[in-house]
């Protein structure tokens, strides 16, 4: 209770804010957990051996901290006490989170635990003891505690400063993990001696940290003082042309230069993220337009791929021998067709029905692509082999191995888009939005159901036609272990982070999901964890997708959009009264 005391000078007594710590020791235990689980699935001692900042942190070091940090920082957010509780409540946290690594080194001089985690290893226990060994079992525990404190300090910044530091961080590590890809390139252009200042043949040097830091922590303060995004806005938008076109021609020319700055094989990463936005784009309007799940998406890339190799390969199976050009549009034809004969027996299906009738249509073409059946025309597991390049250009020409497909790629993916952003505005695109809400209100109104349905699996079978040719003439083969189920439900899965319905949206997805895992490649076995953990915090903090469309964001927060009556009455209340 508070009591004040009476008479001149009296002091009052400040109340006493009664603390719950058993939030605190659970939130410490799971961080543990956490911690743990980074170490015994082998997150930490193989990122160990990839440096983030040369001499100083690696990535797996930086897997831990942040571990460790995060903990203390969630254990002190909902705090409303004193510095000094903060503080408290964060060492608390990361101290018994560390606690439990510090279980595991000693459980591990003793028990034979590799028996059962293989990489519960000696080089684990020096990592997390700092070169200690067993007897250092207690640097995990005060580790913890210094970053847990820490964290509690962190959490007492104000926001502003909060957001600017986290922005520096995340510079840092995405400069440390592109540093190769980099400095490659700007080793052989004037800027060589700023390459060597701040890139290390892999991860940052020291200054490069520092200085990147630095930048982003300046960039940040200067687009928030003068709110760039709100003076765009108010530019009127028949004058918007004049900051987006000449934004428009540096990027142009960036992306005709990047093959031959950064090498072959990042154009052949960039062509990879472009054939998944053809089949994003075409699932987005099946999906994300009409609201019909087909999870034997790449039964139509296959399509597209097959058609290519029979018409163009020099090889056993080729039938014609012709020029990519001329066999394209004959794959987009055929995975129309097969697109039609997909769409017309399960037009009348729903939900999750529609989700397992679409999977079993690709499993089937999967299993007759490497039967017996038809390996007399399309190679069964032999596949086809000796698809040429779309030019015909020697080994030195700028044009040469995956640079050309890089265009083409680009080329296709941009005209894609084009043609669906059309679509989405047009008449057919409302009818397909109207179907996605509704399909008995939408046939009330008026839309052909089996029409327009059929219209989406068409045109989204006709992208990932376009997009198995590509990649047809990418790899030089086609296989019938590449048509994987995998595959339908990558494209699945950038459409729900990018966006559901959004156009920039599946570009973010594909960068997301498929470019950056095969950047690194060396920790491709973690692939699909990542993928788990971005479709968790995705749907737990952005429902919504990274890049969303209007109508998804209007769906997904309309409750936050709309008044309750009682306070849309008492503001039209006080509005008559001011009046």
């Amino acid at each position: 209770m508070t009591r004040a005391l009476a008479g001149p000078g009296a002091a009052t007594v400040a109340p006493r804010v009664a603390f719950d710590w058993r939030p605190v020791v659970r939130i410490g235990a799971i961080g543990g957990a956490v911690s743990l689980y980074l170490c015994l699935v082998g997150i930490v001692p193989v990122f160990n051996q990839r440096p983030l900042i040369i001499g100083v942190i690696s990535l797996g070091q930086t897997a831990l901290v942040l571990s460790l940090f995060a903990t203390g920082f969630v254990a002190t957010r909902k705090l409303t006490g004193t510095a000094g509780a903060r503080f408290l409540a964060g060492g608390l946290a990361g101290g018994i989170a560390g606690a439990v690594l510090s279980a595991l080194v000693l459980v591990g001089s003793v028990v034979p635990l590799r028996n059962v985690f293989l990489n519960a290893s000696p080089e684990l226990y020096d990592l997390l003891t700092f070169g200690l060994g067993t007897s250092g079992f207690w640097a995990p525990l005060v580790t913890g505690i210094a970053l847990g404190a820490l964290a509690g300090g962190f959490s007492l910044l104000r926001p502003r400063l909060r957001r600017s530091l986290y922005v520096g961080f995340l510079s840092v590590v995405i400069m440390g993990l592109f540093a190769g890809l980099i400095r490659t390139p700007l080793l052989s252009s004037p800027l060589e001696n700023l390459a060597r200042l701040l890139f290390a043949p892999e991860g940052l040097t020291p200054v490069g940290a520092v200085i990147t830091f630095a930048v982003a922590v300046a960039l940040n303060e200067y687009r928030r003082t003068n709110d760039l995004g709100r003076r765009y806005r108010a530019v009127p938008s028949d004058r918007r042309w004049t900051v987006i076109a000449p934004a428009a021609v540096v990027l142009s020319i960036a992306v005709l230069i990047l093959p031959q700055t950064l090498g072959s094989f990042f154009a052949q990463v960039i062509a990879i993220v472009a054939l998944y936005v053809m089949m994003g784009l075409g699932l987005n309007i099946t999906l994300g337009l009409a609201g019909l799940l087909d999870l034997g998406f790449v039964a139509f890339f296959a399509v597209g791929a097959y058609t290519v190799g029979l018409l163009t390969s020099t090889g056993e199976y080729g039938i014609a021998q012709w020029s990519f050009w001329a066999a394209v549009p004959f794959a987009v034809f055929f995975a129309m067709l097969f697109g039609a004969f997909l769409g017309l027996p399960i037009l009348g299906i729903r939900g999750d029905y529609l989700a397992i009738a679409t999977m079993g249509f690709g499993e089937i073409i999967r299993i007759l692509a490497g039967s017996d059946l038809l390996k007399p025309l399309l190679g069964g597991p032999r596949g086809i082999t000796n698809i040429p390049k779309p030019f015909d250009v020697p080994p030195d020409h700028w044009l040469a191995g995956p640079n050309q497909i890089y265009y083409i790629a680009l080329a296709g993916a941009a005209l894609i888009a084009f043609i669906a952003w059309r679509l989405r505005g047009s008449h057919l695109g409302r009818a397909w939005l109207a179907i996605r809400e509704d399909e008995d209100v939408a046939e009330a109104t008026g839309i052909n159901l089996v029409q327009t349905k059929l219209l989406a699996y068409i045109l989204g079978a006709a992208f990932a036609g376009l997009g198995g040719a590509v990649f047809a003439a990418l790899v030089g083969s086609i296989f019938a272990s590449s048509i994987q189920l995998i595959v339908s439900i990558n494209v699945v899965a950038l459409i729900i982070v990018g966006g559901m319905g959004s156009i920039p949206g599946v570009v973010v997805g594909a960068i997301f999901l498929i470019g950056l895992p095969e950047l690194f490649r060396e920790f491709s076995e973690y692939r699909y964890l990542f993928y788990g953990f971005a479709l968790i915090a995705m749907m737990r903090f952005r429902p919504e997708g990274l890049l969303p469309s209007r109508v998804t964001l209007r769906e997904l927060h309309v409750a936050e959009n709309e008044q309750p009556p009682d306070a849309a009455e008492g503001a039209l209340v006080a509005q008559e009264e001011a009046g």
